[in-house]
């Protein structure tokens, strides 16, 4: 699974660069209130509420945000009907694209998605066309910096945590694990006072494809126009490109 540093810089490059936070909060509102309604309404309850709140409080998402969407899934306010739509594509130079969004209007998100898909190069397939290409995991980063250990003894420790895989980057420890034992881990991680960047479930490639020149440009350009759209969570790909071109065309 070697790359995954890599392809997660991409991923969240976006979500960095961009000004608006509450773009990024109405997103992680919507993931919220989805959990919400779909189990219990306590977090200590829910495991995927739990999680969706970790993640909106790792982006500083204010506390009464968080409240709010809640109070909206136990009926308080104005409510939504969200369902979850997960699209897959082909990418410029036959790159495997999955796209996870909650929608409130299934036939606007999908007519969106595909136009986004048609204009740069790409298409629209059909439901299971990549996604065997990919695995579900719970991915865990710890960045380096943030711990004093040597590099043996931490890769020693991780190992006890019975991780799926591992992965050591010149910045970071990612570990990969069964969706189910993502919560597990982090609160492991966090008891041994080993500071989490980021803890999310996401869908990684068994296999890179390497991409160079335009293609990366037309691939980051696709990649950005479907995370920008309102309705779309993530979105995962396979493909692989040096950093420095990476840089380039961002």
């Amino acid at each position: 699974m070697a790359g995954h540093s890599k392809w997660k810089n991409i991923q969240h490059r976006k979500g960095r660069q961009d000004a608006i936070k509450g773009k990024i909060f109405a997103k992680l509102g919507r993931e919220i209130y989805v959990a919400a309604r779909r189990g219990d309404k306590d977090p200590a309850n829910n495991n995927q509420l739990r999680l969706a709140i970790a993640k909106a409080k790792a982006q500083n998402m204010p506390n009464e945000n968080i409240d709010r969407a809640i109070k909206k899934a136990a009926g308080e306010g104005e409510a939504s009907n969200f369902e979850s739509i997960t699209y897959e594509g082909y990418g410029p130079d036959g790159i495997a694209v999955i796209v996870e969004a909650l929608t409130d209007n299934r036939n606007r998100t999908a007519a969106d998605v595909r136009f986004a898909f048609t204009k740069r190069g790409g298409n629209l397939g059909e439901s299971g066309c990549v996604s065997w290409m990919f695995n579900r995991f719970g991915v865990v980063e710890i960045e380096k910096e943030a711990v004093s250990k040597e590099e043996d003894e931490m890769e020693l420790l991780l190992l006890e945590l019975d991780p799926e895989d591992m992965e050591i980057t010149d910045v970071s420890y990612v570990l990969y694990v069964q969706p189910d034992r993502l919560e597990e881990v982090q609160q492991a991680l966090v008891e041994q006072q080993f500071p989490v960047a980021s803890a999310d479930i996401m869908m990684v490639p068994e296999n890179r494809v390497s991409i160079e020149g335009e293609t990366i440009k037309k691939v980051l350009d696709l990649i950005d126009t479907l995370e920008d759209h309102d309705d779309v969570q993530a979105v995962f790909t396979n493909f692989d490109a040096d950093e420095q071109e990476i840089e380039k065309y961002s």
